[in-house]
C-alpha cells in the first residue's frame, strides 16, 4: 500500500511539473525593461531561476505560483552602485568593518534592490575580511569598489595617507577577485593633491576597471574641469553629483547664481564620464538637482550611499530617491533605467539589469502610491510630490525574497 501511495505521489508531481512548466508567473504588470525597450503590459514567466517567457498573456495554470502584479511596475532588480555594507563590530572603523555600515540583506530586498556595490569600504588589505564576512554570507548580490587606500574607509588619518594608496596591490586583489570587485574608489581626501585620483586611475588601467570618485575637499577647491577632462577616463564615475558642501571646498556642477549646468560638465558627459547620485547623508541638494533636472541633465545612475546616517536622514532608501527624481520631472522609465540597466553597464555586469529570456530572474515589483508626500534635502528644502514608489515584491534568482502584501498565490511554496 505504501509503495502504491509513493508511486502515485511521484506520478502526480511529474504530471504537475509537465502541466506547470513555470515555477513562477508574474501576471498583469507594466513591464519596464530598458535594455529591451519594453514598456507595456506583459506577463513574465520564470523557471530554474531564469526568465523563461515574456508575453502579453500567459496561462496562469502553467505556473506553480502566480503573482498578481496588476497596477504595478515590473522591473529588473534594482542595482545600487554606491552603498556601504562592510558592516562589522570593530571600534573606530567607520565604514570598513564598522558599525556605521549596514548588513545588506536588511536594507536591500525590502526596496527592490537585488545587487549592491560597497563603495570603498574595503581596501586591498581588508578585502578578504569583507569577502568572507559579507559577500559570501549575504543573500543580496554584493560587489565591491575597492578603496585605493589599503586600509579601506576607516576614516580620519587612514584616508589621508597617500603612502597607503598602492595601485599595483589594489589591481592585483581586484584581478584575483574579478567576480566580486567591479572597480576602485577614491573618497574623503582633504587636500590639493591629485595623487589619490591618479593612483586609483592607475589601478583602473591595470585591472581594466572603472574608478568612482568622491572628490573630497580642498581650499581652494580642485577644479572639476580638470578632474573630468584631464584625470578621469570615459566610464569613470563621479559620485555625489548634486551636492553643495558648505565652505566652498568642492566645486558644484550647477552654477548657483545662474542656475545652469556648467558647460564643461556637459562636455564631460559627452566624453563618457558617469554622473552618479550617491545621495548620502550630506551629498544631495535640491538647489543643484532641480535646475539640473529642468535642463534634462539627468543622473547616469541613481544610488544611495547607504549607511546608518543617510538612511535615517533625508535619503531614506533608493525608492525615495527615485521618487524625488519623478517629483522633479524625470519620467518613470528613465528613472528605472538609471536604477537597473545603466548601472549594470557601468559596472560591466551586463548579465544583470534586464529581463531578457534566459537572463537571471532578478525582479522588482513596485507600486506607485498616490498622495501628498514631502521630499526634503539636508538643508530643509522641501519638495512636495503626488507619487511615491513602494516595493511590493523582490525576486532574486527566481526566488521570492520579499513580499509586502502577499501578492503571490499560493503563499508559502517558494
Amino acid at each position: 500500500m505504501q509503495k502504491l501511495l509513493l508511486l502515485f505521489s511521484v506520478l502526480f508531481l511529474s504530471f504537475r511539473a509537465y502541466t506547470q512548466p513555470y515555477t513562477l508567473l508574474i501576471k498583469g504588470g507594466r513591464l519596464i525593461d530598458p535594455k529591451n525597450n519594453i514598456d507595456a503590459l506583459m506577463d513574465v514567466a520564470i523557471l530554474d531561476g531564469k526568465i523563461a517567457q515574456i508575453a502579453k498573456s500567459i496561462d496562469p495554470k502553467q505556473a506553480r505560483q502566480v503573482v498578481d502584479a496588476k497596477g504595478m511596475y515590473v522591473t529588473p532588480g534594482l542595482i545600487d552602485i554606491h552603498g556601504h555594507v562592510f558592516y562589522g563590530t570593530e571600534p573606530n572603523h567607520y565604514l570598513s568593518n564598522g558599525a556605521v555600515a549596514v548588513a545588506p540583506d536588511g536594507f536591500t530586498f525590502r526596496v527592490g534592490v537585488t545587487t549592491i556595490v560597497d563603495a570603498g569600504g574595503a581596501g586591498w588589505k581588508s578585502f578578504d575580511t569583507f569577502k568572507q564576512n559579507i559577500i559570501l554570507t549575504s543573500k543580496t548580490r554584493v560587489l565591491s569598489f575597492l578603496n585605493i587606500v589599503g586600509e579601506g574607509m576607516r576614516g580620519g588619518k587612514y584616508e589621508q595617507d597617500t603612502t597607503d594608496m598602492d595601485p599595483k596591490q589594489a589591481a592585483k586583489v581586484a584581478m584575483d577577485n574579478k567576480n566580486d570587485v567591479v572597480g576602485f574608489k577614491v573618497a574623503h581626501f582633504q587636500g590639493s593633491s591629485w595623487a589619490p585620483v591618479d593612483h586609483a586611475v592607475q589601478a583602473g588601467k591595470l585591472a581594466d576597471m572603472p574608478v568612482m570618485v568622491d572628490f573630497g575637499g580642498s581650499t581652494p577647491p580642485l577644479p572639476l574641469n580638470d578632474l573630468f577632462l584631464k584625470h578621469l577616463r570615459p566610464g569613470d564615475i563621479f559620485t555625489h553629483t548634486y551636492t553643495l558642501l558648505p565652505g566652498d571646498v568642492r566645486e558644484t556642477i550647477v552654477d548657483e547664481s545662474t542656475r545652469t549646468v556648467k558647460p564643461f560638465v556637459l562636455e564631460a558627459r559627452k566624453k563618457g564620464i558617469v554622473f552618479d547620485v550617491g545621495y548620502g547623508g550630506a551629498s544631495f541638494n535640491f538647489s543643484q538637482a532641480i535646475p539640473a533636472i529642468k535642463s534634462k541633465f539627468y543622473p547616469t545612475t541613481i544610488s544611495t550611499d547607504l549607511h546608518t546616517g543617510s538612511m535615517n536622514g533625508s535619503m531614506k532608501d533608493i525608492l525615495s530617491i527615485m521618487s524625488k527624481f519623478v517629483a522633479m520631472g524625470e519620467d518613470v522609465p528613465t528613472v528605472i533605467k538609471a536604477s537597473t540597466w545603466t548601472p549594470a553597464q557601468v559596472i560591466h555586469r551586463e548579465n544583470l539589469g534586464h529581463l531578457s529570456v534566459g537572463a537571471i530572474a532578478d525582479v522588482a515589483i513596485l507600486s506607485m502610491r498616490q498622495g501628498n508626500f514631502g521630499f526634503y534635502d539636508k538643508t530643509g528644502y522641501k519638495l512636495m510630490g503626488k507619487q511615491k514608489f513602494e516595493c511590493e515584491m523582490t525576486i532574486k534568482g527566481g526566488k521570492i525574497v520579499y513580499d509586502l502584501n502577499g501578492i503571490v498565490s499560493p503563499l508559502g511554496l517558494n
